[in-house]
This record gives structure tokens, sequence and C-alpha cells, in this order.
């Protein structure tokens, strides 16, 4: 039963998940924010709503280490898994991207993560650095896209944004926006209170640690989102999509999740994060480095590589 609440609860999650970016970038178009700046923040945010609320909810309920396993595992998780089975398909041409300067700030921002974690606990001090290294990065991706649209015209037009913007719809009635603005609010704490308890109940059951389960169980859910858009964009042949979505996902997870979950309580790190899985996390990072900066495209031999290694490390977990 808990199996099952566990999947009821992750689907309620990515549904809700998808309703409120939906119903939330359609809001802030409506009343006049551009779509540059709903991209960068909103969808953001939104895409990972499902792990902040399940971050919450394990601080309430008592197991942090759920929260900081969930982080953890998904950033593993987006390198390995969610471009090792896309590779597994077609080749991911990197020569054909641009993602260096966000590979950096995306390094930078686990760097920071790490070094926040070895003090033994995220606290509100700790919460304040990470979001405000995130509002760092959001600002400089902000100025960036601007400097880019303005070098190639010299009037911003926002079409452009508007037709690559998931979600957006400029006809969209105003009662379907609320409807899916209540689904989302709705939707995503109920999704989280379901798969946080069933999670502790397996990892009872089972008797294995809320760390593990969120470094397994919950991590791969959470990134089904992510891998279902990367194989989209795989099968399209857009490289900086699948790269984009990874690195972003993954600064978003260290710096915003785990940013505003330190401002509701405490996170203490587990001595066995420290000791293996933070560090499998920063060995996968610098990984996705090698192909991102010497411009080396993944083929499927790349791809089953990663997921090979993407099991190992789940099997070593669960040993």
């Amino acid at each position: 039963m808990d199996f099952i609440l566990a999947c009821v609860g992750l689907v309620l999650l990515l549904v809700a998940g998808d309703a409120l970016v939906r119903g939330a970038v359609n809001l802030s178009l409506r009343v006049g924010i551009p779509a540059l700046i709903v991209s960068l923040t909103i969808v953001a945010f939104g895409t990972s709503a499902p792990e902040l609320l399940i971050a919450i909810s394990a601080i309430k309920e008592g197991v942090p280490g759920l929260a900081l396993g969930n982080v953890i595992g998904s950033n593993t998780a987006n390198v390995l898994l969610v471009l090792g089975i896309p590779a597994l398909v077609t080749t991911l041409h990197v020569t054909d991207n641009s993602t260096r300067s966000s590979y950096l700030q995306m390094i930078a921002a686990t760097a920071l993560f790490i070094g926040l974690a070895g003090f033994g606990a995220f606290t509100w001090g700790s919460g304040l650095v990470l979001l405000a290294a995130l509002f760092a990065m959001l600002g400089y991706a902000v100025y960036v896209a601007r400097c880019h649209k303005r070098d190639a015209t010299a009037t911003f037009d926002d079409s452009d944004d508007l037709d690559d913007l998931e979600g957006a719809d400029p006809d969209m009635p105003w009662w379907k926006i609320i409807v899916f603005l209540i689904a989302g609010l709705i939707g995503l704490p109920l999704g989280a209170e379901l798969l946080v308890n069933a999670s502790t109940n397996i990892a009872r059951a089972f008797g294995v640690s809320d760390t593990i389960i969120g470094l397994t169980l919950v991590a791969v859910g959470t990134s089904l989102p992510e891998l279902a858009t990367t194989v989209m964009a795989a099968l399209r042949k857009q490289a900086d999509v699948a790269f984009g979505n990874v690195i972003g996902s993954n600064m978003f997870n260290l710096l915003g999740i785990i940013g505003v979950s330190s401002l509701v309580g405490d996170l203490p790190v587990a001595p066995e994060l420290m000791q293996f899985d933070i560090w499998v996390m920063l060995a996968a990072s610098l990984l996705l480095g090698v192909f991102v900066l010497k411009r080396i495209n993944i083929t499927r031999i790349w791809g089953a590589a990663f997921s090979v290694l993407y099991v190992t490390y789940i099997v070593s977990v669960l040993l």
C-alpha cells in the first residue's frame, strides 16, 4: 500500500507542478511580465516545486535526511540518468550548444553547497547564502539574455520568447488560469505529504534510512520531468535544451530548494552523505564538464556508460 501511495503522491506532484507552471506563466504574461523573466524565474521555480514541497514536508515530518537525499540524488540522476538514457536513443551533439557559462555556474553552486555542508548542517544562515547566490545567478542570466537579444535586434520583441516558453497561451481565459493555479496549489502539498509519508514508511519497513530513500526512490521520481524533457529535446536535436535543462535543474536544487528549506528548519548533514554521496554528485558534475568544456558528443556508448554508472551507484547505496 505504501508503494501505491508513493506512486500516487509522485503522480500528483508531477501533474500539480505542471498545472502550477501553466497557470503562473499565463498569469504573469497577462499582467505584463516579459516572457524572458517568466522563463528564468517562474518556470524554473515552478518545475522545482515538487522537490521544494517534498523538502519542506520532510522537515516538518522530522525526516530532513529525505530532503537532502532527494536533492543530492536528483543532481546525480540528472547527469547520469537524465542525459544517459536520451543518449541511448540519439547522440547529444554538444558542439551545437553554448552552455559553458551555465555549467561553470553549476560547478560554483556545487562547490558552495559542499562547503556549507561541511559545517554539519544547513541553517537559516546557510539558506540566505544559497538564495543570495541564486538571485545573483538569475540576475546575471537576465543581463546576458538581454544583451544577446539587444545584439540581435535593436527592438525587444517578446514574441520569440513566447514561442519557446512552454505552457504559454496568450488566449487562455482567466477561469482556466485560476483552475490551473488552484490545482497546483492544492495538489503540490497533498502529493508531497503522500510521497513523504509513504517513503518514510517504506524506509522503516525495509530497515533503511530516510536519507537512502531520498537518494533513490524519491530522487528518481522527481527527476522524471527532467528526463521527459531531455528525451524530447534529444529527439528534436536540441542539445542546448537538454543540457540547459539538466544544468538549470541542478543549480535550482542546490541553491533554491536547500536555500528555502533551510529557512523552514535546520537540515543536518548525515555522515554518510559527506563520506560518499556528495562526492559522487560532484564527480558526476565534473564528468559532465569533460563533455561540455571539451565539446565531446555524448554518443550511445557514453549514454550506456552513464546509465551503468548510475545503476552501480544505486546498487552501492542500497547494499
